[in-house]
């Protein structure tokens, strides 16, 4: 396939760009009701009990020593959700390359995001009948829709390059994902109204839940219309020269690419920084509701109370660190949001059990973080990406993004299956941002760009 001529964003019309721009946003508000209401607040608690039930018929959850037998191996089922979480990554690092590749081969990524998007949204809605002893099912949604999920995040995110100039990259990411929590937000609590009013409604808690689990699944299908009717698709460039069946094409771009990522040593020296300090935030974030509930005895309706206020000030920090970044530049506010991330570790572990004032003191801490240092992280990586490889670069990011961490999801089920206490868990988490945080000290963002081929920015 020969070249085609590219559509950059500093060809469009400021105008277009915007609205592109603004069409672009409203998937970080679609998807984030999954990764609220379902992957952080509700579905780990919920399939924990529903495990629990499985394994110990009849008795009290806190009573429950016994194991499920998952392919003849022991499984706790307090590390159930954890272990499934695992496993969904490791399978997405085998298939997110070969979608970022034909992602970048088909010139048709807003149909693609769509695709992923309704599918992952469609398995979301199947977890209303999650119920009774019924593990196995929500075990297949975790896997179907953190594959999904990734899949459309690899075609996102690399939209971001060709919507956003180099100077409004930093900006456009950062607003992104505050209207990710904004939306996030809105619907978790209107959850709160349902999970909390269940008997007002006629409903038990656990048709509360599991209809708010429905309701995550709609708000992503029904809100991925908008970037998908908002934005235009753009002819492939730079592509490498093959034939055959669209699955092998996508193989051999994705062999190549692998293999002059060599040539860009900044790039893969951010990626693996990000593997760690990413693992260790994508960690916090989703065992946080079962850290809560089972080792610092909150209810459903504190930590749903929680997240409302994680999302609330997570949404004027993503706003913040964008604007810090254009001061003193993304890599050393994400440096700085690092150090925080450690702080949030060392008060977690020594929390009290029950003292909710505390808790949600930590939270608002957790929120000043959490949007601000992966939105500029995102937009940090698109400039070390050489143009007409977006998506498969993208890919390997997505590897370790929101939703499909392993490392610390592995070794959080892990401790806590030797220890029986979900306590030296979180606090093993300290290395991912330790070993994170000296990686990323190391990487030369500018360097990276023009290894990439990139115009950078004045400030990086």
């Amino acid at each position: 396939m020969s070249e085609a001529p590219a559509t950059t964003a500093e060809g469009a019309e400021p105008a277009a760009r915007r609205r592109e721009q603004r069409a672009w946003y409203f998937y970080d508000w679609a998807n984030s009701a999954y990764v609220t209401t379902v992957a952080t607040v509700l579905l780990g608690p919920y399939l924990t009990s529903v495990a629990n039930r499985a394994a110990c018929p009849g008795v009290d959850a806190d009573d429950c020593t016994r194991d499920l037998h998952v392919l003849g191996l022991p499984i706790s089922p307090g590390s159930l959700f954890f272990y499934t979480t695992t496993f969904a990554t490791i399978l997405s690092a085998l298939v997110l390359p070969v979608v970022g590749a034909a992602a970048d081969r088909s010139g048709r990524k807003r149909v693609l995001l769509g695709a992923f998007a309704w599918a992952g949204a469609a398995a979301t809605c199947l977890l209303w009948f999650l119920d009774g002893t019924a593990w196995g099912l929500g075990v297949a949604v975790v896997v179907v829709a953190a594959l999904c999920l990734g899949s459309s995040l690899v075609v996102y995110d690399a939209l971001l390059i060709e919507i956003a100039t180099p100077e409004e990259r930093d900006r456009v990411s950062s607003r992104g994902w505050a209207l990710g929590y904004l939306g996030g937000f809105l619907l978790l609590a209107v959850n709160l109204a349902v999970v909390t009013l269940h008997d007002s409604l006629g409903l038990t808690q656990s048709q509360a839940v599991r209809l708010s689990l429905l309701s995550a699944g709609v708000w992503w299908g029904a809100f991925t219309l908008v970037p998908v009717l908002g934005l235009r698709d753009r002819p492939p460039v730079n592509l490498v020269a093959t034939s055959g069946p669209a699955v092998r094409e996508a193989f051999v771009q994705l062999r190549v690419t692998l293999r002059e990522l060599r040539g860009y040593p900044q790039a893969f020296r951010f990626l693996l920084a990000y593997l760690f300090f990413n693992d260790g935030i994508q960690t916090v974030i989703t065992s946080s509701s079962v850290y809560g509930s089972e080792q610092l005895d909150l209810g459903t309706t504190q930590l749903i109370v929680t997240i409302l206020l994680v999302q609330a000030v997570a949404f004027g920090g993503a706003l913040v660190f964008g604007r810090l970044a254009a001061r003193y530049g993304a890599r050393d506010v994400v440096l700085g949001g690092l150090a925080l991330w450690l702080v949030v570790i060392v008060i977690g572990f020594f929390l009290p059990a029950r003292q909710f004032a505390l808790w949600l003191a930590l939270a608002v801490l957790i929120g000043v973080v959490l949007g601000g240092t992966q939105a500029l992280s995102r937009s940090m990586f698109s400039h070390l990406v050489p143009r007409g490889r977006e998506a498969e670069f993208f890919s390997l990011y997505q590897a370790c993004e929101r939703g499909t961490s392993w490392f610390g999801t592995l070794v959080f089920g892990l401790v806590h299956q030797l220890t029986d206490s979900y306590r030296p868990a979180i606090l093993a988490l300290v290395v991912f941002f330790v070993v994170g945080g000296l990686l990323l000290r190391t990487v030369d963002v500018r360097a990276g760009t023009e290894q990439a081929g990139n115009r950078a920015p004045e400030l990086l």
